[in-house]
């Protein structure tokens, strides 16, 4: 009797165990689920609000007022988000730590293009789409919205990564570590993969591009003799014009005007005055002479966050436009899948690859928690300026507003993931 009594009791006990472990496990996952969809029920929330104020039933903020808007926050807010957050978080030990960043955004985008060339070439859109489509796929936001979904996401006393002004300053510096990379990649590889196809691709009755062959003959003899004469002429001055040539090749292939924008200054700027201690102490730190300059930086960073969600959600009223008829459906399918289904599991792939190679800072959750968003995001805005500059336009409008739409979906299932993984 007293053995049966006994085995009944270690019954119940492992039985109690087990339900307790399962009810732990069912808050666990709830409570990740609720702090990963959260922020971006926030974000959808004043994106909506954007949307509402820019229809045609409120029409208070029209296109005009979202342009000057859109600039306001690319010019002063970001930068002065940025310049305050890095600026306080940063230094040259720091630096030498976060060297995966930048890194981790240059191998996103190298990941990101492979998997948009295979899922393009089995698609096989129209010609003149090929490296559009890629360039959709490969180059997502590292910027501006892993900023709003880290805000969002520290704005909660009970996320995992801590107090809220420590959570928001670190994810804050580790997002803006990573961006100059970004602006490097966009107006160089990107710019050069956007170039307008050849005239006349579509002129021949089949839509096969012409071979265009330049007839130039160089001989000696079909040169005229002023030209020969003008040509002895300026090779004396050749050795002094050679070092401005290179420096005015290196400045047309780097595009360095269109790469120092606001944010990228700033972000300079942040770093070189954090890894100097003097200068860190005279700007950074509290009650110094000039950290009234930084403490109007936070002051400004802070309205960063809902001007952007509200420009984005006003810009999506005007939905997408003719670009989607161009482009195609299958393509669109194509791109929303490859950007956010097949890129993040790779981008997770590289992380974890890191992490056990020791690349990464020990014990970091924020840090792997940034680079694992970093390869989850939706195509970056940046990169549809660009492609606006080269003439695809419409078709970015077309891809960017339906990547954004279901990235709102997709986000949370991921941040949901990572969570699971680091905690």
């Amino acid at each position: 009797m007293g053995r049966f009594l006994l085995s009944s009791l270690k019954e119940a006990a492992v039985l109690a165990a087990a339900t307790t472990a399962a009810a732990a496990g069912r808050q666990s996952l709830l409570g990740s689920i609720k702090i990963a969809v959260l922020p971006v029920a926030k974000v959808f929330t004043l994106c909506f609000l954007g949307f509402l104020m820019a229809s045609k039933y409120v029409n208070i903020f029209p296109a005009n007022g979202r342009k000057l808007l859109n600039g306001l926050v690319f010019t002063l807010l970001l930068p002065c988000l940025i310049f305050s957050q890095l600026g306080q978080a940063i230094t040259l030990h720091k630096m030498l730590q976060w060297w995966f960043i930048p890194v981790n955004v240059f191998l996103g985008a190298v990941s990101g293009s492979i998997i948009g060339y295979v899922v393009v070439t089995l698609v096989k859109p129209p010609y003149p789409y090929f490296k559009f489509s890629i360039i959709q796929i490969a180059i997502g936001n590292i910027g501006n919205v892993p900023l709003v979904l880290i805000a969002a996401l520290c704005r909660d006393t009970s996320n995992p990564f801590g107090d809220t002004e420590t959570c928001s300053t670190q994810g804050t510096a580790y997002i803006s570590f990573g961006q100059w990379v970004g602006a490097i990649i966009l107006y160089t590889y990107v710019f050069h993969m956007l170039a307008p196809p050849p005239e006349g691709t579509f002129d021949n009755e089949d839509g096969n591009v012409p071979l265009k062959i330049p007839q130039k003959d160089g001989s000696p003899e079909n040169v005229p003799l002023l030209e020969q004469e003008a040509s002895s002429m300026d090779s004396d001055n050749s050795n002094k014009g050679k070092m401005k040539s290179f420096l005015l090749f290196v400045y047309e292939m780097l595009k360095l005007k269109q790469i120092l924008q606001p944010p990228i200054i700033a972000s300079i700027l942040a770093m070189v005055i954090g890894a100097v201690p003097v200068l860190k102490k005279i700007i950074f730190t509290r009650d110094a002479p000039l950290y009234f300059f930084t403490d109007s930086c936070i002051i400004l960073g802070k309205a960063m966050i809902p001007c952007i969600l509200l420009a984005l959600g006003g810009n999506l009223v005007d939905g997408p436009g003719p670009g989607s008829s161009r482009i195609g459906v299958r393509t669109l399918v194509a791109i929303i899948i490859g950007r956010l289904i097949l890129v993040p599991p790779a981008g997770l792939g590289i992380v974890t690859l890191a992490d056990k190679l020791g690349f990464l800072p020990a014990d970091d959750k924020m840090f792997r928690f940034v680079l694992l968003l970093q390869h989850s995001m939706p195509t970056s805005v940046l990169s549809g300026a660009v492609a606006n500059l080269r003439g695809y336009g419409k078709e970015a409008a077309a891809s960017l507003f339906w990547v954004h739409i279901f990235a709102v979906f997709s986000m949370a299932g991921w941040i949901i993931l990572y969570l699971n993984i680091l905690f």
